[in-house]
Order: structure tokens, then C-alpha cells, then sequence
């Protein structure tokens, strides 16, 4: 008896345990990967992919997953739906919500919870390009997923949101200066239009009551940041370059995060 409740326990136990860089965790009709499973009692980094991206190439980048490693957190890779994200505007959907990917994060953070201890208090999402505008909905629609946000060289798609469902957020948005694919004006793409980058941070000054901005560089990143009587921050860091993801940016964005929270 005893060893046919280890057996049942085990064949149980297999799928759970193959949930990992290498393969795919299943919530739902969705899938996400993970690596660094152990340190996820002390926070992840949580990665949406660009246009045409997928949760395996997230765990291909091994620079990104050393990042998370000096950090001591886990990194989860999110998966959109044929490597796009259903976002409020965005081209041949117009008329998307953005519900069915808050859900699906939803149930993500929910399932690395379970699975593997995840400590919510330190988990960050951020993403770059498609996945940046993922990001902003996310901090406009969804704050109280996570601990901060940091969007990467994207933002809402057209017409940026007039103001977001609260709580306020630490939000910090890196972008390169010259970026020609996702412009800080936006360009047209079909039958829709990317956000002006700086209509969506004066809109969430706003939102947020931030006060006046102080510039600061850091590690060679130009960021200019405000706060709230709440303690909340909103910093806008940007560099000379175009549409490029430089870790050295996500790791300031992650230490200006963290240090508004501890």
C-alpha cells in the first residue's frame, strides 16, 4: 500500500517538476517558463517578450538570466498568443481590452506562487518593445500584481488612457533617444497607432499626484524621477541609442524599484 502511494505521488509529482526553462508550465490554455526556481522565495524577474517573441527565447538569453541571478530572483518568461499581446488599440484589434492577458498574468504569478514560493513583495514585470506596452497595461490596469513596473521602449498603443484604475505604482520607463521603431511621438502600424511616450508619462504624473522631477545619472542612464506623499516613484531614464534592450538599464530600473520599496 505504502509503496503504491509512493508511486501515485510521484507520477503526480512529474509534470510539476518538468515545469522549468526547458519546458513549458501549463495555466490553462497558456504556458510561461521559469528558471532559477529556487530563488523564487526571494522574487522574480517577470519578462514579456517583443513582437513575434516566445517564453523559450526569454530563457535563450543567458545575459538575462545571469541578471537574474546576481540578482538572487527567479526569471519567468510570459508567452503571448502567436508572439503578440492583446493590448487596448493595438492594430487589426482595436477593440481588445487587454483582459485576457491581466488574466493570464494573473494566473502566472498565481501558479510560480504555488509551484515555487514566490515572494510577491519582491516581483517585478517589465518587458521591452511589445512587450513594454504589455508592461504599461499591466501598471495602469493591474498595479497591484506586482512591486514595480518597468516598461522598456514601449508604450500604450493610440489614444494613450485618459488615467488608470489605481493603485498608484513605482513605475520606471527606459527608452533609447533615437528609437526609430518605437519612437518617443509613436508612428502608425496599420490600423493603429503606438502612444506617445511622453503623453503616457505626464498622463500617469498625473494619475500618480507626482511631484517635481530631480535628474540623477546613473551608470551612464540619464533618469529623471518624482515622487508622491504615498512614497510611490515615477522615473524616466533614457539613453543615447535606438530600440535596444541593455541590461545594465533593467538592472538600475530594478535597484531604483527596490530601493522605493525597502
Amino acid at each position: 500500500m505504502m509503496r503504491w502511494l509512493l508511486l501515485s505521488l510521484s507520477l503526480l509529482a512529474g509534470p510539476v517538476a518538468a515545469c522549468s526553462d526547458q519546458t513549458d508550465c501549463v495555466v490553462g490554455d497558456r504556458i510561461y517558463r521559469i528558471s532559477g526556481v529556487d530563488k523564487a522565495a526571494n522574487g522574480a524577474l517577470v519578462f514579456a517578450h517583443g513582437y513575434r517573441g516566445s517564453a523559450a527565447g526569454v530563457m535563450r538569453n543567458g545575459a538575462l538570466r545571469r541578471l537574474a541571478d546576481e540578482m538572487g530572483v527567479a526569471l519567468v518568461g510570459l508567452e503571448g498568443v502567436n508572439g503578440s499581446w492583446q493590448l487596448p488599440g493595438r492594430p487589426r484589434n482595436r477593440n481588445a481590452t487587454g483582459e485576457v492577458e491581466f488574466d493570464y498574468v494573473t494566473d502566472v504569478l498565481a501558479d510560480v506562487e504555488t509551484r515555487f514560493g514566490l515572494n510577491r513583495d519582491r516581483t517585478v514585470a517589465t518587458g521591452f518593445s511589445a512587450g513594454g506596452m504589455l508592461v504599461w497595461n499591466l501598471a495602469c490596469y493591474r498595479s497591484d500584481l506586482f512591486a514595480g513596473y518597468i516598461p522598456m521602449s514601449g508604450t500604450f498603443w493610440d489614444p494613450v488612457p485618459q488615467t488608470c484604475a489605481g493603485p498608484v505604482a513605482n513605475v520606471v520607463h527606459i527608452h533609447g533617444t533615437s528609437d526609430k521603431t518605437v519612437p518617443l511621438s509613436g508612428r502608425a502600424i496599420g490600423d493603429g497607432r503606438q502612444g506617445d511616450v511622453m503623453a503616457a508619462l505626464e498622463m500617469y504624473r498625473d494619475f500618480g499626484q507626482f511631484g517635481p522631477a530631480t535628474a540623477d545619472e546613473v551608470d551612464g542612464v540619464l533618469c529623471e524621477m518624482s515622487a508622491n506623499d504615498e512614497g510611490k516613484t515615477l522615473s524616466y531614464c533614457r539613453f543615447e541609442g535606438g530600440h535596444s534592450f541593455r541590461l545594465k538599464d533593467l538592472r538600475v530600473g530594478w535597484d531604483m524599484l527596490l530601493g522605493a520599496r525597502e
